[in-house]
């Protein structure tokens, strides 16, 4: 009886060491992820001068896409070529209202809306949209809009049926 009372011990002390080591390990393996992620942003932010902190700051904030449903005046429309995202040589004057209405309404914003259709790949079709409207929105700061004023929306998928031009279209939306 004693020798199976003595195996029961070993046993419990052999469960308990390895739920040990797996705490450890977990803790162990949390605490060197935090290290390296404080790590790898310190290099960055020692490097940065305080004239690029605003300039990093800008690029990073500019790149947010707001999730908000269609709204506002739209002011601009620019269309693509097939699977291209630079301006066509018209964009410049496509833009010129949506550049009065925000210098007219110092109050609101622009929304800049990228459009594909459901066809080929989806995320390839996305990641075209939005970059789309990055160069719609690198035009509008070119022309004089404050960067800060100029939202990028998340990209829209038109349905399918309509003009292949507008599954192929930015949007440039006036908003409170």
């Amino acid at each position: 009886m004693d020798e199976q009372d003595e195996g029961a011990k070993v046993g419990l002390w052999v469960v308990l060491g390895i739920i040990t080591l797996l705490l450890f390990g977990l803790i162990g393996g949390l605490v060197i992820r935090t290290m390296n992620a404080k790590h790898a942003a310190k290099p960055a932010a020692v490097a940065a001068t305080p004239a690029a902190a605003p300039a990093a700051a800008a690029v990073a904030e500019a790149d947010v896409l707001v999730d908000v449903p269609l709204a506002g005046v739209v002011v601009g429309r620019v269309f693509f070529a097939l699977d291209k995202s630079e301006l066509q040589p018209e964009a410049s004057a496509a833009l010129a209202p949506a550049v009065k209405a925000l210098a007219d309404a110092p109050g609101k914003k622009l929304v800049i809306a990228g459009f594909h259709d459901p066809s080929g790949d989806p995320a390839h079709n996305a990641e075209l949209a939005k970059q789309r409207a990055k160069a719609v929105r690198a035009a509008l700061t070119a022309q004089g809009c404050d960067p800060a004023r100029v939202q990028l929306r998340k990209p829209e998928q038109t349905a399918l049926g309509g003009p292949a031009e507008e599954a192929r279209r930015v949007e440039v939306r006036l908003v409170d």
